[in-house]
């Protein structure tokens, strides 16, 4: 099978825009994927790409985890995370598409309108924005915006942020990975772009955490918003041709 450059480009990008704008590497990813590989594929890659890109970043940003969010996030977003990966395999791909396309404009259109959006910093609060971004980074293979907001309610030194959340991010791709596995999203044929990944999830994210001593987090966020809005319509727009 042979190598597509482009798209191993494109997913450099995603690493490290994700990584600077706070949203994660998958909401760039999964969409850009779509391009060149049916739903499906795309989930199971990216939930491989996402293991070592998240191992990057605890290990890059290791400046301490925040166990209050570990427990009240993290553990809801591994559970319903599994219920979205198996809702995956009933709902009809092409719909998947079309409900990813709209999450994405719909959720990016939030963010640049309301700008200063947070959740409470509580308890329950927490479970419910670890409970849906678990569910649609299984069912969508992207949930980090919505982990993002929830967290950003903490005000978190942004190393911890960013580590706390890639470690999150990694409980939840390490859960979903066996359920894609078992529901034949993970081909073969695929597999060969696994180690170009890898080694790009590192570079990546090493990239991105360079960047971000130069760049505001804030305005670069905003740049992030119009990437992922424009993504969101052109996923929208193709399946609409």
């Amino acid at each position: 099978m042979k190598i597509n450059e482009i798209f191993l480009l494109l997913a450099l990008l995603a690493e490290i825009i994700g990584t600077i704008g706070g949203f994660g590497s998958s909401v760039f990813f999964v969409p850009l994927g779509n391009f060149y590989f049916d739903f499906y594929s795309v989930l199971g890659l990216t939930a491989l790409f996402h293991l070592s890109s998240n191992l990057s970043k605890i290990f890059l940003f290791k400046k301490g985890l925040d166990k209050f969010l570990l427990l009240y996030i993290g553990v809801p977003s591994v559970f319903f995370v599994i219920l979205g990966g198996y809702l995956s395999k009933i709902i009809d791909s092409s719909y998947l598409e079309v409900i990813l396309g709209i999450f994405l404009v719909a959720l990016s259109l939030l963010f640049i309108i309301k700008k200063n959006l947070i959740i409470p910093p509580q308890k329950k609060q927490s479970m419910i924005g670890g409970a849906l971004s678990g569910f649609t980074a299984g069912l969508l293979g992207t949930g980090g915006a919505i982990r993002g907001l929830t967290m950003a309610a903490f005000n978190l030194e942004k190393s911890v942020f960013i580590a706390t959340s890639a470690f999150i991010d990694f409980m939840i791709d390490f859960s979903r990975t066996f359920v894609y596995y078992q529901n034949g999203y993970i081909h073969q044929h695929d597999l060969i772009y696994v180690p170009f990944l890898l080694v790009i999830g590192l570079i990546g994210t090493f990239i991105g955490k360079k960047i971000l001593h130069y760049i505001p987090q804030q305005k670069f966020k905003v740049i992030s918003l119009v990437f992922i809005l424009i993504i969101g319509i052109i996923t929208l727009v193709n399946f609409f041709k």
